[in-house]
């Protein structure tokens, strides 16, 4: 496989590094171009942090489709790796059909709010745009994997694990996100522009009942139904609430199951301040305001002023846990699992030169592209993860230093496992 990383951020960064610690395991990709608009960011992350060699640095422009095509054409590139902010997929995404190499993103096309009852009903959804191509892409005999991150991608991973082994017919999927980050000024870990999206548009739930016995997706207020979940690795108690986010729009797609839902650990401080942005227009995508020459958007305006979150969270100290809660029936028992990956702010830092958010983002897509790269993963098409087997990658999780663990929950089936435990002991 002959790589282009577009985008040598945070998670660009973090994929490089975590291909370069592989080794000669690392070997699948022969060929890892580091892309940026900024070709000094470039340049930093393939010749000072990854050694030159196979690692090259280009100038890109994400926006363009003339020049990513040619910097395919240039390096003979085989695969993209998307690293940028959603607002660039549906070029980059279609960029890579129209050359015929393979794609794969950390987040999925841009959804857009119902425009008379944005908090009641769906509208367009994360990736639609992505999927009305699905049959372009099968006769590309290309692979294009949506949504491949840690959340959405590692999760999603998980639930198909689930389905495969852990149970005998699912009832949901609830995906939770939580973190004990503590010595940094921050409120952000990753992309500002992304955190705010994802923060403020109404909330997406996939849900079966009587009224919608096929399924349906609705939406609900930002911040709804708030949780205290239990994380482990030390974590303890976060609450959780409701945040737009791809698994639950993946999921179902190829997972029969109840409902789905994603709630993440946003603090309450830090929810007043998004809605404080949201209230006052600071969080808007659309709106083009002139300053000086230029137009820019308010949400533009935001995230120039506010601190790095690569820079601002090199002090940050604490884990982060992503996974996914399962709950369903095995054995004629309802049964509940959660499936996780804990990863440690500063051992990241030390080992990829980014915060953990960013590292256990990056790590996801890296060991997918190896399993397209062995042809293990072949499909042609445009699919979430979940789609593909998830045992090789579930597998690989310790071999790149992000090892998975799974908590057997209260439930009916924990009981009689524990009884039978204590049955066993007493032969």
């Amino acid at each position: 496989m002959k790589l282009l990383i577009i985008g040598a951020g945070g998670v660009g960064t973090s994929a490089a590094t975590i291909i370069k610690r592989r080794g000669a395991e690392g070997d699948w990709a022969e060929k890892v171009v580091v892309a940026d608009y900024d070709v000094a960011r470039a340049e930093k992350v393939a010749n000072e942090i990854c050694g030159g060699g196979k690692f090259v640095p280009a100038q890109i422009n994400a926006m363009d489709a003339d020049s990513i095509k040619a910097v395919v054409k240039e390096h003979g590139i085989t695969f993209a790796m998307n690293a940028c902010d959603p607002r660039m997929n549906e070029t980059i995404f279609d960029t890579c059909l129209e050359c015929k190499i393979g794609y794969l993103d950390c987040a999925m096309t841009l959804g857009t709010e119902h425009p008379e009852k944005p908090y009641e009903l769906a509208h367009i959804k994360l990736g639609d745009y992505q999927f009305a191509k699905q049959k372009e892409w099968e006769a590309s005999g290309q692979i294009a994997v949506c949504g491949s991150g840690v959340e959405p991608g590692m999760a999603d991973v998980f639930a198909k694990y689930a389905q495969k082994h852990l149970f005998d017919k699912i009832d949901r999927v609830d995906v939770r996100d939580g973190d004990n980050y503590g010595n940094t000024d921050s409120d952000f870990g990753f992309s500002v522009w992304t955190t705010i999206e994802e923060c403020l548009q109404p909330p997406v739930i996939w849900e079966k009942n009587e009224e919608h016995p096929e399924g349906h997706w609705f939406c609900t207020e930002q911040f709804s139904e708030p949780e205290v979940f239990n994380f482990p690795g030390g974590i303890g108690d976060v609450e959780v609430v409701n945040v737009e986010h791809e698994e639950v729009l993946l999921v179902p797609r190829e997972i029969d199951c109840n409902r789905v839902t994603f709630k993440y650990g946003v603090p309450a401080e830090f929810r007043r301040k998004l809605l404080v942005l949201h209230e006052y227009g600071l969080a808007d995508k659309r709106t083009k305001i002139k300053v000086g020459d230029a137009e820019i958007t308010p949400r533009d305006f935001v995230c120039k002023v506010i601190p790095s979150p690569v820079d601002a969270t090199m002090t940050m100290t604490g884990k982060g846990c992503a996974g996914t809660w399962v709950t369903g029936w095995k054995d004629g028992k309802y049964r509940s699992i959660y499936l996780y990956q804990v990863a440690d702010n500063q051992d990241c830092i030390q080992k990829y030169t980014t915060n953990s958010v960013v590292a256990q983002t990056a790590v996801g897509p890296v060991i997918m592209m190896e399993l397209i790269a062995k042809g293990i993963w072949s499909d042609a098409g445009a699919w979430g993860p979940e789609h593909f087997d998830p045992d090789p990658f579930v597998e690989r999780l310790a071999k790149y230093e992000f090892p998975a663990g799974i908590r057997e929950m209260d439930s009916e089936y924990a009981d009689m496992v524990n009884e039978q435990a204590m049955l066993d002991l007493l032969k």
